[in-house]
């Protein structure tokens, strides 16, 4: 299927591994010109290398950190216009309630629902005033499956909802839609580190560790096993394309089935 994102330009922050780099992956291989940040400049230009090297044309990168008020600044002055903006930067961690200090509940709301915030009100006036847009909210199905160790990661990931369906409703009868996805636990370069933290033996094979992740942790997942960049990826892609135009102010799912409901 032709997605019709050819000469569209996207912006996905966070995009030099992980979910990130597949949807800018995604993107570009519908051709779409695909722009990138990150704060470390050998990954950037690794990510960029990375997806140049499957034939896909037009990838760029912005060295700024999206998760402060100077970062969002610096790519909106590199990036004025875009007609995609993907807010998939996000950071997380396993931590008791008790153990949560104001730093941390500050920290993870700065990076995970500043940037995006940020980022749509520089680039939400100009889609509205061209008719056209699409932002996209990497959520997780954290927001509706409460990790009793990752609370304050959980508050990020439900906010982000909220302010995505805000956002829709000031779409109202234009070509913008806002939206989000979320992701079940998502095989990345820092999961298996995370595997190990929660494991009875950290030691042990990571298949055995994963194993006894989802029998443990995530036992409500019916897909039992993680899941891949590249399925979130196709899902953001659709979203990000004009033939998703009837779907806005919603929260898709890629989680497996985590979360038991049919809502």
């Amino acid at each position: 299927m032709d997605l019709k994102l050819t000469d569209r330009t996207a912006l996905v922050t966070g995009g030099t591994a992980g979910i990130g780099l597949e949807i800018a992956r995604a993107l570009a291989a519908e051709g779409a010109r695909v722009i990138i940040t990150g704060r470390d400049r050998g990954k950037l230009d690794a990510a960029i290398a990375d997806i140049a090297a499957s034939g896909a044309k037009g990838v760029s990168g912005i060295l700024a950190d999206a998760g402060t008020g100077e970062g969002a600044a610096e790519i909106a002055k590199a990036a004025p216009s875009i007609d995609v903006l993907v807010n998939n930067l996000g950071i997380y961690e396993s931590k008791a309630f008790n153990d949560i200090s104001d730093a941390d509940w500050s920290h993870l709301f700065e990076v995970n629902v500043m940037s995006g915030v940020r980022l749509s009100r520089i680039y939400l006036p100009g889609m509205l005033e061209r008719n056209w847009g699409r932002i996209i909210f990497i959520s997780s199905e954290s927001a509706l499956a409460i990790p009793e160790d990752m609370i304050h990661y959980a508050t990020t990931k439900t906010a982000q909802l909220s302010i995505s369906r805000g956002l829709a409703q000031l779409t109202r009868g234009t070509n913008v839609t806002v939206n989000s996805v979320l992701p079940g636990p998502t095989r990345s370069d820092g999961i298996e580190a995370f595997l190990r933290s929660q494991a009875s033996d950290p030691s042990a094979p990571i298949k055995q560790i994963e194993a006894e992740f989802f029998a443990t942790s995530r036992s409500a997942s019916i897909l039992q096993r993680m899941v891949e960049a590249e399925e979130v990826a196709s899902l953001v892609a659709y979203l990000a394309s004009p033939r998703s135009s009837a779907t806005n102010g919603a929260a898709l799912r890629a989680e497996g089935g985590l979360v038991n409901t049919i809502s």
